[in-house]
């Protein structure tokens, strides 16, 4: 790899946690110049004292104007950030595509748990995966020699991800005296936010209790259901490329579908998202609507857990565009989608109405999916994850070659010069 001290990054806002602040001491390690930019406590306090550092404390209307001067000053070669869609990310990504700059993306994995996202340009809605077709991504893997991995037993467990949350949002709500124009990208008032992340951590002991006696109920009563995924109503991809502006709103729509489609004797599971922390009450919404479409017998709601359990007997999934949807995709379960997904291609979801897919669904082009994950594994999934020590570790054993690479993922792969990847295994 040629001298990167040419190469200038700045970085905007991250994952909570250490992930940022490792991923730039590294990438200084490497030759190249970084910077970051804060816009609240939690953004410093997670920079950890590095070098560096530039506050903004304007308001949000300056920030393009602010934006553009720090790229000209410092001479930005590159940009980072976590999801590109949030306003003071989407301004920024703009003008850099405007000004030519690298605009690296990163994201929860397309894969997760086990596997976070990098990309280049825009992820999600407006990753280059929505351009791509499956006849050409198995054009490109005509390059590749990978073996498909498997994945690893865990990278950490959801403690950490809720415990950064928490923490973050701690030092916003109590250390943010120097950003008062701060202006957050959700419409929750912050220290109600606060106070759910730190509830749910302090329930995660009771919350999993119930969750098992649920679990056993439907595992064990017999009966054939389908599984709904349900987001987090503030989750970007629901906000941004969706059809709904709320999760009632698709909620009502798989109740209908579900009361007018599937046979009387099938069920239906919501399953909460793990980091649902209570801001909408989907428990009472759920049941509500069981009973106004008459099927309150038959309705199932589970807070959080693990999906394995729950896919391996399930009839069909239903979900606006949760990434959770590729491990039922992985099994060849039926799946209907409603939003701009990266995996909606034409041979993995169904086209069905609602009612006609609860009554006989259609199955998904097993081998179609296997290249398509394929082709995920060889470029923009890498191994690891954000908020775990073990997951960090394995996440920087490849992910500041991918940055530092002249081409993209993609188009690596296309040309037949991926980076090499290492085998998938557990570190300690």
């Amino acid at each position: 790899m040629a001298d990167q001290g040419d190469r200038r990054f700045l970085f905007l806002q991250g994952p909570h946690g250490p992930f940022f602040s490792r991923l730039a001491k590294m990438l200084r390690a490497a030759g190249t110049q970084v910077w970051r930019v804060g816009f609240n406590a939690g953004d410093r306090a997670f920079w950890f004292g590095g070098p560096g550092y530039i506050p903004y404390r304007g308001k949000a209307e300056d920030w393009a104007q602010t934006f553009a001067a720090l790229v000209a000053v410092h001479q930005i070669t590159d940009i980072v950030l976590y999801g590109d869609t949030r306003p003071i990310h989407a301004q920024a990504i703009t003008h850099a595509r405007a000004a030519g700059l690298t605009v690296h993306v990163f994201e929860e994995g397309y894969l997760r748990p086990y596997w976070v996202t990098y990309e280049r340009g825009g992820s999600n809605g407006n990753s280059r995966l929505m351009d791509l077709t499956v006849d050409d991504m198995k054009k490109a893997l005509e390059f590749s020699d990978l073996d498909v991995p498997e994945p690893p037993t865990h990278w950490g467990d959801m403690r950490h991800h809720v415990f950064y949350g928490a923490l973050y949002h701690w030092f916003v709500m109590f250390r943010n005296g120097d950003y008062r124009n701060f202006q957050r990208h959700r419409d929750l008032p912050l220290i109600t936010e606060t106070m759910l992340y730190t509830r749910r951590l302090l329930l995660m002991p009771f919350i999993a209790v119930e969750r098992m006696i649920a679990t056993r109920r439907i595992k064990y009563g017999g009966f054939p259901y389908h599984l709904v995924l349900l987001q987090l109503e503030h989750d970007a991809s629901f906000l941004m490329h969706s059809p709904f502006k709320s999760m009632s709103e698709f909620v009502e729509l798989v109740m209908d579908g579900f009361a007018k489609g599937a046979p009387s004797h099938h069920h239906i599971v919501f399953k909460a998202h793990p980091l649902e922390n209570g801001r909408s009450p989907l428990r009472r919404i759920i049941f509500d609507l069981a009973r106004k479409h008459g099927v309150l017998s038959r309705v199932h709601y589970l807070r959080g857990g693990k999906m394995g359990p729950l896919l391996n007997h399930t009839r069909t999934a239903v979900t606006v565009n949760s990434t959770a949807a590729q491990q039922a995709l992985w099994r060849a379960i039926p799946i209907k989608v409603f939003g701009r997904a990266v995996y909606a291609k034409p041979q993995f979801v169904s086209i069905q109405p609602l009612p006609d897919f609860f009554a006989q669904p259609t199955r998904p082009d097993s081998r179609a999916y296997k290249d398509y994950r394929r082709f995920l594994l060889e470029t923009s999934q890498i191994p690891g994850g954000f908020y775990s020590a073990r997951g960090r570790r394995q996440l920087m054993r490849e992910v500041v070659d991918l940055m530092l690479s002249d081409q993209d993922p993609y188009d690596a792969l296309k040309s037949g010069k991926t980076p090499p990847r290492q085998p998938l295994r557990i570190v300690s």
